[in-house]
This record gives structure tokens, sequence and C-alpha cells, in this order.
């Protein structure tokens, strides 16, 4: 009799422990549908003023949408700084970085480059340093010779193009360390490509570092006169601005939105980052600009 008081026990247990199982099993399924329902969020810098980028993101955000299955929401920041915030706190699930911003949010939060954008086909620019026609400067050298004559601008303090490289380039030639310890007459970031652009063809500033492939963009839509510049200094190649996601985001994901980007013909789409198409990335083509993050001690090794 005992013997079976002692099988109906045993037989309850493991009715109850199969039981929590398939509730647990249940609910993790549960949990994943509602995450799938959950709207995926894309944190955007801004590249364009901002009603082009609105526009362009509108369109891009329906197409992502449709491709995903899935509510697609697309944000333009405000500055670099804060689509990398959002992503390290897990706000967004995929960024539209800047190189330098993207190894930042890589080191922080293990963000994986999946997509980069093409100019003329190919998936690289560069830094560029630009001065007025007017001025007598035809080099960097010549520039620098006169260097406490000069007001210098920078973009957004986060650019790669725009402050990354050319701070470098600077420092090397020994007449920058910093905003305020530098051989300048003036340093200032103006807080984006086409700012510094125009404070140059303004006569604002004498020199400024900027993305060659936003200048060559703004000289082409008229926003600029490419007529009133000269270009004084180049950068090695840099590879182009990353989408990135979160590193834990699924394969299937991954893939579509991969396949998705690469499909993309849109002109307005397309114009919006001054690309010709897509190709796909990978962390280790940043690797030159996590180097010259390292170096400036804005990451750690």
């Amino acid at each position: 009799m005992k013997k079976w008081n002692v099988l109906l026990a045993l037989t309850l247990v493991l009715a109850l422990f199969l039981s929590a199982c398939g509730s647990s099993e249940s609910d993790n399924a549960e949990q994943g549908a509602e995450k799938e329902k959950e709207p995926f969020t894309i944190g955007v810098i801004p590249a364009q003023t901002e009603g082009e980028m609105n526009t362009a993101m509108k369109k891009l955000q329906e197409l992502l949408t449709k491709e995903l299955d899935r509510e697609v929401s697309i944000e333009v920041y405000p500055d670099y700084n804060g689509v990398v915030e959002a992503m390290n706190y897990d706000q967004i699930d995929m960024a539209y970085l800047g190189p330098l911003t993207y190894v930042i949010a890589e080191a922080n939060s293990n963000a994986k480059a999946i997509i980069t954008q093409l100019i003329d086909g190919k998936p690289y620019y560069h830094s560029y340093i630009i001065t007025h026609k007017d001025n007598p400067w035809n080099t960097l050298e010549e520039l620098l010779a006169d260097s406490k004559e000069v007001d210098f601008a920078f973009g957004d303090p986060n650019s790669t193009s725009g402050s990354l490289i050319p701070s470098i380039e600077l420092q090397e030639r020994g007449v920058y360390e910093s905003e305020d310890d530098n051989e300048f007459a003036t340093v200032r970031f103006t807080g984006s490509h086409d700012a510094t652009a125009l404070s140059v063809q303004n006569k604002q500033v004498d020199a400024g570092a900027i993305d060659s492939a936003i200048y060559d963009q703004l000289v082409e839509s008229g926003k600029i006169d490419g007529d009133q510049f000269k270009t004084i200094w180049e950068s090695e190649e840099l590879f182009q601005y990353p989408w990135a996601v979160l590193e834990s985001t699924d394969d299937a994901t991954v893939k579509k939105l991969q396949e998705t980007f690469l499909a993309i013909e849109d002109p307005e789409i397309l114009n919006a980052f001054g690309a010709s198409g897509f190709t796909e990335a990978t962390n280790e083509d940043y690797e030159s600009i996590k180097q010259a993050a390292i170096k400036q001690g804005i990451i750690k090794e």
C-alpha cells in the first residue's frame, strides 16, 4: 500500500513539473511574440537638413515596415552623441552612425555594423580641409605657416571627418591639441558639415574640416557654391558611415535588413545619404577609426 502511495506521489510531482515546463515554454513563446509586435526602432544622425531627412526617412520607414513585416520607427536625432547614447541604453535597435560614433557604440554596447552606403560605387570617403578661394593658401602647409591669423572650424565634436581625423593631422603638425590649446587665432565647432561649409563660404572662418561626400553633395544640390572653395588637404580613405544593430539582433532580422538595403534604388532615400547604393559592412572595416579613437583617448583598447 505504501508503495502505491509513493508511486502516486511521484506521479503527481512529475505532472506538476511537466506542467510548469509547458507553462514556461508557453510564456517564453508569448514573450517572443510580444517582442515581435514591438516597433523596430532606428536612430539616425543628421546627414542633411531636417526637412530632407524626414521626408527620406518616412519612405525608408515604410519600406522597412513592409519588408520586415513589423512596425519600424525611425527618428533623426539632432546630434551624433544622442544616437550613441540611445544605443548604449538599448533605446533603439539599429543606428545610422558616423564611423567614430560607431566605434564608440561598439566599445560601449557591442554594436555590430551590417550595412554602409556607396558613393559613386565605392564605400569610401575622405576628410577635407577647405578654405575660401579668396584666401592665399593653396596647401595646408601654407595655411599653417599663418596659423595665428586663421580662424578654424571643426564640425560636430563626434564627427570622424569633421573632427577626429583632421584634429589628429593638426596635432601631428604641432598646431592643435584642443579647442583651448592650439596655434590658431580661434577654433570653433559648428556642429555640422553644412554649417562648416557655409561658414567658410561666408568668410566667417578661414578654413574648416568637412566630409568629402557631404561637401560634394552640398555643391551638387546648389546649397553652396563650389567655385568659392579650395580643398587644401585630403585624408586617406575612410570607410563610409555604418548602419549598426545591437549584438543581440537575430540573424534572420540582420539578413532581411541587409537584403532590403542592398535592393534600395529610390533616389530620394539614396540622396539623403549622398549614396549611389548600399553594401554590406563589418566591424573590421572600421579598425583604422577604432585605432584613431584609441590614440585620442576616446575609447580604451
